[in-house]
């Protein structure tokens, strides 16, 4: 066995592990909480790569077309963007505990892997949207390249 795959085997198993035993509003709560910084690691990580997508298709665009296309005007408001998206993302993340802790205490004993489904469905679509505009960017400089 490779270390790259025990590693990812270590950190996946921790990420998304969740105990047998019936959950306290506490542990619950704790559960979510020691998962966000990893969940922003994750999303911050696709962030930089929409970011580094964006700037180059900005400058290919600028290059080509005489305008940095995907970039707002003035450029401060992209960082302001990125602020408040992060802002958003954590909110929304706060909602996984808040919903668990909700279904919890509603259908108890059935809700099972709510939580760790939450989790990673979250993350996914966090992911994702996170990565949306590098691909809407790309298409529309390729699309503008074809169409030139």
């Amino acid at each position: 066995m490779n270390l790259i795959a025990s590693i990812r085997r270590a950190l996946t198993g921790w990420l998304f592990a969740r105990g047998e035993h019936e959950v306290s509003t506490f542990e619950i709560i704790l559960w979510w909480e020691k998962r966000r910084v990893p969940y922003n690691l994750i999303v911050g990580v696709a962030g930089l790569f929409t970011c580094a997508v964006t700037v180059a298709v900005a400058a290919i665009a600028s290059d080509k077309f005489g305008e940095p296309l995907g970039l707002p005007d003035p450029p401060i408001f992209a960082v302001l963007a990125v602020i408040a998206y992060g802002v958003g993302a954590n909110i929304c993340y706060t909602g996984g505990w808040i919903s668990e802790a909700l279904v919890r205490k509603i259908w108890q004993e059935r809700t099972g892997a709510f939580g760790q489904i939450a989790f990673v469905l979250g993350l996914v679509f966090s992911v994702l949207i996170t990565l949306a505009p590098a691909a809407l960017f790309s298409v529309l400089l390729i699309a503008r390249l074809l169409l030139r």
